[in-house]
C-alpha cells in the first residue's frame, strides 16, 4: 500500500492537501492518533478489499495522542515500505494572518495569543520536520498551486526532474517580490533607459538585450549566477523543496531585469530545467 502521512503546522494547508489526495483516489483519514497508524496499515492491507493507497493527517490536534508521534513515525520509516511523510509549513506571520481571517483558535494557544501557539508548534514539530521526505512552504502558495506541487511529488517520486525554477523580473520602485528565494540586483549594469532609441522598448526586445549583454560584467554575472543556482538545486531537493523562486530586479523592471530573466530562462531551459517566466512590472 502506498501511504502518505501529512503533517506540519496548523494553518499551513493540510486540509487542502488531504482534499487533493482524496481527489486522486487516496483513502483519507484526518487527525488520526499516531498510535493507530500501525493498526490502520495492518487492517488496510488485509483481504480482497486491501487499499492500494491511503493518506493520513497526523498533527497536534491529537493532543496527548500526538506526544509519541515521532516514535511511531520512526517505526513506519524503518519498515521501508514506500511510506512518505509530507510536511507543510508557512511563515508565522502568514499563519497569524490566516487565523485572523478565519477567526479560528490555534490548537496550542491555550487561550493565549496565536503567535505563542505557532511558536510552540514549531518547536514541537522540529524533529518530525527533519524526518519528512517532502517539505512544502505554502506562505505564498494558492490552493491550486499546492495541489499541483503534491501531484508533481507523487508523479516523480521526489526526483530532481520535478524541480521547477520560477523566474521573475521586477522593478525595485514597485517593491521586491514577497515570494522570492533569491534576489539579484541588475542595477550594476549600464541602463538602456538613458539611450533614447532604447528607452521606449523593453528587455523582450533584441536591441535592448544586445545592449545589456554586451558588457563583460553582464556576461560574467550570468555565468556565475547560473553556476550558483545549479549548485544549490541538489541542496534544495535534499531539504524537500521542489521549486525555487529567482527574481531579477532593476529600477523600473523594464530593461535590465527583463533581459536577464529572459537570458536565464533560455540558459536553464537549455540545461533541461523546468522553467516558468514572469515579467511582473511590464
Amino acid at each position: 500500500m502506498q501511504l502518505i502521512i501529512i503533517t506540519g503546522l496548523s494553518g499551513a494547508g493540510k486540509s487542502q492537501a488531504i482534499n487533493c489526495l482524496e481527489d486522486l483516489g487516496y483513502y483519507c483519514i484526518d487527525n488520526l492518533p499516531p498510535a493507530l497508524i500501525k493498526n490502520f496499515v495492518d487492517l488496510a492491507g488485509r483481504g480482497k478489499t486491501a487499499l492500494e493507497k491511503a493518506a493520513l493527517v497526523v498533527d497536534v490536534r491529537g493532543g496527548e495522542f500526538f506526544s509519541d508521534a515521532k516514535i511511531f513515525l520512526e517505526e513506519l520509516k524503518k519498515q521501508d515500505d514506500g511510506s512518505k511523510i509530507l510536511f507543510l509549513e508557512a511563515d508565522p506571520k502568514v499563519l497569524i494572518r490566516r487565523y485572523n481571517e478565519t477567526r479560528r483558535t490555534h490548537p496550542l494557544s491555550d487561550g493565549g495569543s496565536t503567535e505563542d501557539g505557532i511558536n510552540k508548534e514549531i518547536a514541537l514539530l522540529s524533529e518530525i520536520r527533519k524526518m519528512a521526505d517532502f517539505v512544502i512552504d505554502t506562505s505564498n502558495m494558492k490552493s491550486a498551486r499546492l495541489k499541483e506541487e503534491i501531484k508533481e511529488i507523487l508523479d516523480h517520486g521526489g526526483s530532481g526532474s520535478m524541480f521547477t525554477i520560477n523566474i521573475k523580473s521586477f522593478g525595485y520602485k514597485y517593491g521586491i517580490p514577497l515570494d522570492a528565494d533569491l534576489v539579484f540586483d541588475m542595477r550594476f549594469i549600464p541602463n538602456p533607459f538613458y539611450v533614447p532609441t532604447l528607452k521606449p522598448l523593453s528587455g523582450n526586445n533584441k536591441k535592448v538585450q544586445e545592449f545589456v549583454m554586451k558588457y563583460d560584467e553582464s556576461r560574467q554575472f550570468a555565468e556565475t549566477a547560473q553556476k550558483l543556482i545549479e549548485d544549490l538545486i541538489p541542496c534544495y531537493i535534499r531539504e524537500g523543496k521542489y521549486h525555487l523562486n529567482v527574481a531579477f530586479g532593476c529600477t523600473g523592471g523594464h530593461h535590465r531585469s527583463v533581459t536577464m530573466a529572459n537570458v536565464f530562462s533560455q540558459r536553464l531551459k537549455a540545461e533541461g530545467r523546468s522553467i516558468t517566466l514572469e515579467h511582473r512590472d511590464l
